[in-house]
């Protein structure tokens, strides 16, 4: 069986005060801690950051519809410099909690009688309702996929690993690689050439 839902958390909400009458609404703002793994490899909302959540619940038929948009500063690094990065997301989203005594025809006619569809409905458990699914899906999916400290930036050099941004001038003298083989050659036989010049005040080879 699952846990029971813990009211004292910050991402559990109340809805007795709402009521059941469809069409009642309620606003209502709360600052909540970042749970873990909020993000993705790249960048994410840090553990204990907070997240400001700005709430409409309305009731409707079958529960309660959640509309909301949370608001953090997500942290990471860019995928061009590498550098560290900051960024304030704002995630939009919409849900619907379900009545555990929501009518079951209703239901199967909506979810089209699909097993799995029913394992993705949430539901108010005593009155309460736990938005970490929700705000969890909605944040990881506005996570930009490849972050970037600016538009505009020109990465790491290929060469030596260098910051570009910090010397835009930043060059090297490139060597084509199908010419380095006959550079070498070519070295060689200077070398060779040095080697058989004749020593001056040394003896001639005498003829037999």
């Amino acid at each position: 069986m699952n846990a029971r839902l813990d009211h004292r958390s910050p991402l559990v909400f109340d809805t007795r005060e709402l009521g059941r009458r469809p069409g009642t609404l309620k606003r209502l703002s709360r600052s909540a801690e970042a749970p873990a793994d909020l993000g993705n490899e790249v960048i994410g909302v840090p553990e204990g950051e907070p997240i400001e959540l700005a709430l409409r619940l309305e009731a409707v038929m079958d529960g309660v519809l959640v509309t909301g948009t949370a608001r953090a500063t997500v942290k990471g690094e860019c995928v061009r410099c590498l550098e560290p990065l900051e960024q304030v997301l704002e995630a939009d989203f919409q849900e619907l909690f379900s009545y555990p005594d929501a009518d079951a025809r209703t239901r199967t006619a909506e979810s089209g009688d699909d097993a799995e569809d029913e394992e993705d409905t949430l539901h108010i458990e005593d009155d309460l309702f736990d938005l970490e699914p929700v705000l969890r899906d909605a944040v990881v999916l506005s996570l930009p996929l490849q972050p970037v400290c600016q538009d505009d930036c020109p990465g790491l050099c290929s060469d030596c690993g260098a910051r570009l941004a910090d010397d835009l001038d930043h060059h090297h003298d490139a060597v084509d690689m199908r010419w380095a083989a006959l550079q070498g050659l070519a070295g060689t036989n200077q070398d060779r050439e040095k080697d058989n010049v004749p020593r001056d005040g040394g003896d001639e080879p005498q003829e037999k």
